[in-house]
Parts: C-alpha cells; sequence; structure tokens
C-alpha cells in the first residue's frame, strides 16, 4: 500500500503525514460508517506535540462527514481498541507513531471488532486520499465531538478486574516511555498492590521514547539494580508493547516473555491446540526450546496484526513479537503492555519465582541487528549487489540471515543470528555495505 503500513499510516508530522490527510482519513470513515445510521468513531493520542493536531484535524472531518467522534484524549492503543470492542463503536483511531521519536506520528485504524482495519477499508481510505471526493453533512446530520474520559476509565476496570491475586509485596519498576502509559500504568499497579518506581513519566511533547521505554530499557535496567526491585517493565509510546527487565537486569524480550507465558500456560492447561505464534525474526531458540515442551510455533510475517490474524485462524490464544508485542487473545485483540505486565508479574507471584529462573531453560542466540536508511527500502532489496551480498552472508556465517523493508519506517531491516556472536556481527556488516552502496548508485 502507498500509505498504510503494518502499523498503520506513519510518517514524520507535517511532512509525509500532515493534517489534511488526517481530516481526509476522517473524512473517509466518517462517511463509510454513517450510510444509514450516524457513525460512532472513538479517537485516542500519545502525548506526542503533534497529537493535537491530528487529533483535531480527524475529528474535524469525521464530523463533517456526519460522525460523532469520541475522545479519550491521552490513552494507549489497547484502550482504543478495547472501547471499540466493547463499547458498540464502528471504528477506532490511534494517533500514535509508536516507538518513534515525537518529529514522527501516525494514524493506526481499529474496526468494530477491536482488530486492525481490513486491508479491503484501508485500500479505500487510500483510494479517497489520492482525489476522491465526497460530500459533506449538513444540517442535523453534522456530526459532533464527545468528550469519553470514561471509555478509558472502563479500560483502567478491566485491567484490574484480570488479576487473581494482589501483586502486594511486588517491587516494579515501570518506564512510561513518556508517551501514553505515563499516568495508566501506575494507576493500575498502584491499585493491583505493588511498589511502583516510576521513570520516563514526564511528558513534554518532544520527550516521548527519548532516551527510554522499550526500545532503550537500559534507564529501567539501572532503575531495577539501583532499588532491589523484582521486576520492571518498558513500555513504549502506545503502550502497546512491553519489555521487561529481571531482578538482576537482565533485558527480557518479547521471546523470552512468549516463552514465560506459554510454559505457564501450558503447565496450566489454558494454552490450547493452536500453540504460540510469533514472526520470522523470533530467535530461532525460542522455538527449539518451546517445542521440548510440547508447544507447536508457527511463524508468520514482521508485523503484529498478522500475528493477530494467525492467531484467530488456528484458534491460537497467545502469540508475539521480539518487539514487545504480545497478544493474549482470551483478553485482547492486539498487543497490550500494561496487560502483559500485568500476566508476567502475577506469574511471577503464582509460582514464587523471580523472572530470571522463569527463563530457564531458554538461552536466546546471539543476533545482530541494523537499521539501514532507505529511499525505497524494497527496490534496494532487490539490487544483485544487495542480493550477493546477503547470500555471502548466510554462508559465513552458517546462521540466519533475514533482510526487510520495514513496514514503518523508510528504512532496510537487517537481522542476523548464529551461534557465533562475531560471524553475526560481520554477516550484518556485509549487508550494511552492500545496501549503501546500492543506495548510492540508485
Amino acid at each position: 500500500m502507498k500509505y498504510f503500513g503494518t502499523d498503520g499510516f506513519r510518517g514524520q508530522a507535517n511532512g509525509s503525514l500532515t493534517a489534511i490527510h488526517a481530516f481526509r482519513v476522517g473524512r473517509f470513515l466518517g462517511r463509510y460508517y454513517s450510510r444509514g445510521k450516524r457513525a460512532r468513531i472513538v479517537v485516542g493520542k500519545d502525548t506526542r506535540l503533534s497529537s493535537y493536531t491530528f487529533e483535531y484535524a480527524f475529528a474535524a472531518g469525521a464530523t463533517a462527514s456526519g460522525a460523532d467522534v469520541y475522545l479519550l484524549h491521552v490513552t494507549t492503543t489497547p484502550s482504543v481498541a478495547y472501547v471499540v470492542r466493547t463499547e458498540n463503536m464502528d471504528c477506532g483511531v490511534m494517533i500514535s507513531a509508536s516507538h518513534n521519536l515525537f518529529a514522527d506520528n501516525g494514524i493506526k485504524l481499529f474496526g468494530g471488532d477491536g482488530e486492525k482495519l481490513s486491508e479491503d477499508v484501508l485500500q479505500q481510505v487510500e483510494d479517497y486520499l489520492d482525489g476522491g471526493t465526497l460530500p459533506l453533512a449538513t444540517g442535523a446530520d453534522i456530526g459532533r465531538t464527545v468528550d469519553y474520559v470514561a471509555g478509558r476509565n472502563r479500560y483502567l476496570a478491566y485491567l484490574l478486574s484480570l488479576p487473581k491475586t494482589s501483586l502486594r509485596g511486588l517491587r516494579v519498576g515501570l518506564d512510561c516511555a513518556n508517551g501514553s502509559a505515563w499516568a495508566l500504568a501506575k494507576t493500575v499497579f498502584d491499585a493491583l498492590g505493588a511498589q511502583v518506581y516510576l521513570i520516563g513519566a514526564s511528558p513534554d511533547g518532544t520527550n516521548i521514547n527519548a532516551g527510554c521505554g522499550s526500545t532503550k530499557p537500559a534507564a529501567l535496567a539501572e532503575l531495577v539494580r539501583l532499588h532491589s526491585l523484582d521486576v520492571g517493565f518498558a513500555f513504549d509510546g502506545d503502550a502497546d508493547r512491553c519489555i521487561c527487565v529481571d531482578e538482576m537486569g537482565g533485558i527480557v524480550d518479547g521471546d523470552g516473555i512468549l516463552y514465560v507465558c506459554a510454559r505457564h500456560m501450558k503447565e496450566r492447561g489454558e494454552l490450547g491446540e493452536g500453540g504460540v505464534v510469533t514472526t520470522i525474526v523470533s530467535n530461532l531458540a525460542l522455538a527449539r526450546a518451546l517445542e521440548r515442551s510440547g508447544i507447536v510455533v508457527t511463524h508468520v510475517q514482521v508485523g503484529d496484526k498478522y500475528v493477530a490474524e494467525e492467531m484467530a485462524a488456528r484458534g491460537a490464544i497467545l502469540g508475539g513479537e521480539p518487539s514487545g508485542h504480545i497478544v493474549f487473545r482470551k483478553y485482547a485483540g492486539t498487543g497490550d503492555g500494561i496487560l502483559t505486565a500485568i500476566m508476567i508479574s502475577e506469574i511471577m507471584l503464582e509460582r514464587k519465582s523471580p523472572l530470571s529462573c522463569l527463563l530457564r531453560g531458554y538461552k536466546p542466540y546471539p543476533q545482530r541487528r541494523s537499521d539501514v536508511p532507505c529511499k525505497n527500502a524494497a527496490q534496494t532489496l532487490q539490487q544483485e549487489g544487495v542480493r550477493r551480498a546477503v547470500e555471502r552472508a548466510e554462508r559465513l556465517s552458517g546462521g540466519r540471515v533475514v533482510v526487510r523493508p520495514s513496514g514503518t519506517e523508510p528504512v532496510l531491516r537487517i537481522l542476523a543470528e548464529c551461534e557465533d556472536e562475531s560471524a553475526a556481527s560481520d554477516a550484518v556488516g556485509i549487508i550494511e555495505r552492500a545496501v549503501v552502496s546500492a543506495e548510492e548508485a540508485l
């Protein structure tokens, strides 16, 4: 698609993604869902400066097409998905660029089932963005905006209803990335009885994900070590991701989280026959470790929406990505960082075990990753020099190499994985140099 990638329409705020785009997306969805009725669309946003611009631009477009727009204000992506699913909304919109820095923004869309909007509807949105026309609502058919903080509060109540036990006595570090979780996460863990230590909770519109959050968990690891905490949880800008830190300051990514949750659920008879769904960049050691426990692992292309789709097709109730998108399908149809943190906390208490011990039996193979900026990543990947470099890197490393265009940024993502850490680094370097040369030649 031209505008929508694996996680919405994302780009530099008022650069490749403008307020006009947001207005026109609102115009289309407001009209699309208002056929024969008054549509109800719920909108949330993260803390970045431009989110106000895009929130109001979308609302203007949707109301001009005859829809009522329910504003959750600063909230998390999973809360938008929850409200859509439980409050009889037609559509949900989250204004966020997830883990990107503040200069970027994005528009994520959800259908009435609380899951990512279908490719068919997204294509219709794109067609309209490229020059379509729609009539404006007039008179009493013009929509309105509704302050809907109550929807966010119901989501919080839902999270609080899930744990079977109190978290009293658990010392927890939270890194909210100066983003959507900055107030919600502490509220949840305070209410559940945990003793909370907080960082990344002073958003100013420009510091979202800056040196903090799920992509930069070093500050949280230091917090855990400094205060001898039991566990730490780092969220991204819209809190649909969670990365953990164990009691010794070790980083536990989405693969580690899946390992802990899958084995626990298997032992309790809760995992079902669908096994675990993850992506092609998941560490191969995860699949081998889970298979030793009798758990089937299915791999799909990168993107939490593909994970969710495969989970639905297989009847799986657990899936996710190394980035920390973890889907507990019994409770939600999309990744939810705060929910993931609750699940891990509850498992630790139920098993009376620190997180590091729950990871025994899983040792990830060394991986090296690199993101190389590309004007046209898909085209660059097809260049003969790049293809030869990938083949050479695979031969020399003796392991696994994955090179793919990002679905959210103008970069080519490189992953090398093998038992020899230096060989993985060498493999990435070979491909990086070939990509840079190919970019210069285009």
